[in-house]
């Protein structure tokens, strides 16, 4: 969707894509991108997510970006953790061990700023994507990364005449013509979820950079 409709959500506290708890797949999942411990994992779109927190209690050092300003404010907020913030171009860097999270636009995020990750864990990035934002987004990551980045990536699938996005359905053909060029995609299970009150389905690959 276009930056205004997700920074009208968060300023109107219209933010029912807030999980209460860490994402089960994440929880069930993680440990088959076999990191070490100390592993810097990258979270695009980050929000206020609280998978941030279970990644920094299985010890990870946790860098994500978020285009909302409030929600960045209220993650640190709510942890009680005094952020140091610092400008760095378009963006702006928070600062609190083991988090560092990022005010502002995806894209304007470069490799030199991000610096090296051993993994990125994306569940409400690539789908909160508008098909014609996907190829450019997964362009991004791919120049944000280096060969053996490892990605847990969630994506689901209901039917869209029940439902309007976001989330958006994004399916595993235009997941391996988004990533086949760049990563090796296994898609390594699925479960039941629901999406605005009605059932969906759930999906969750591991992805490693070529």
């Amino acid at each position: 969707m276009e930056a205004d409709f997700w920074l009208d959500k968060w300023a109107s506290d219209q933010i029912g894509f807030h999980e209460a708890a860490p994402h089960p797949l994440l929880v069930a999942h993680w440990q088959t991108l076999g990191l070490a411990p100390g592993a810097r994992v990258f979270v695009p779109l980050c929000g206020k997510s609280l998978d941030l927190c279970w990644l920094a209690e299985a010890g990870c050092e946790v860098v994500g970006i978020e285009l909302a300003g409030v929600a960045v404010g209220d993650f640190f907020a709510e942890r009680g953790l005094g952020a140091q913030a610092d400008e760095r171009g378009e963006l702006t860097r928070h600062c609190a061990a083991p988090y560092t999270l990022y005010h502002g636009d995806f894209f304007d995020l470069d490799a030199a700023e991000l610096g090296p990750v051993d993994a990125i864990y994306d569940r409400a990035a690539l789908i909160a994507m508008m098909p014609a934002q996907r190829r450019a987004y997964a362009a991004h990551l791919a120049a944000l990364t280096r060969p053996g980045t490892r990605m847990l990536l969630i994506t689901v699938a209901y039917d869209e005449r029940a439902i309007k996005p976001p989330p958006f359905v994004v399916s595993a053909a235009e997941i391996g013509t988004l990533f086949d060029a760049d990563w090796h995609v296994e898609t390594l299970a699925e479960a039941n979820a629901e999406v605005k009150g009605k059932p969906a389905r759930e999906f969750v690959h591991r992805l490693e950079r070529r």
